[in-house]
């Protein structure tokens, strides 16, 4: 597993003190078919968007992406942005942030994904019997309850 980028961390700090200091979040964020924005509000290839706390709901400035739900032309829309693709943070009002380089989002490899077959094997090694008086069986039929035991798979 690589190292975290610097930028999600960044973008996180610059919002904060945005916010703190009662300014207004933009990021700035290059387009593209892993960018799920109102494309009637893209210019050029890219999208501004207010990310305050007033502007916008169910905010997370995760690691990989920032989501959240927010209203255009009077209609609620899901946005979805790779941190990769944000080119820029800033306050609204003065201007102050940071620019960063923009990566494009690469999507998890399939190739890396576990064999479908391998995981069912792995829960169905893992179900054991319970007690004929466990939750759920009220004891009227002969058949003992099967309840999943979990355990992490590697």
């Amino acid at each position: 597993m690589g190292e975290t980028s610097t930028k999600p961390y960044l973008l996180r700090a610059l919002h904060e003190w945005c916010t703190d200091n009662g300014y207004t979040p933009y990021i700035t964020v290059q387009v593209d078919e892993h960018t799920r924005v109102p494309m009637a509000h893209v210019r050029d290839g890219q999208i501004t968007l207010n990310v305050g706390t007033l502007a916008t709901n169910k905010l997370v400035l995760g690691n990989e992406f920032i989501e959240f739900q927010a209203r255009f032309s009077g209609v609620t829309e899901n946005v979805w942005v790779p941190v990769g693709a944000v080119s820029a943070i800033y306050a609204r009002e003065t201007g102050a942030g940071m620019g960063f380089e923009v990566h494009p989002y690469e999507a998890p490899s399939l190739e890396d994904a576990p064999d479908p077959a391998d995981l069912a094997e792995a829960v169905e090694s893992t179900v054991e019997p319970a007690d004929a008086t466990a939750e759920g069986n009220n004891g009227d039929d002969d058949e003992p309850t099967k309840r999943p035991r979990l355990t992490i798979v590697k």
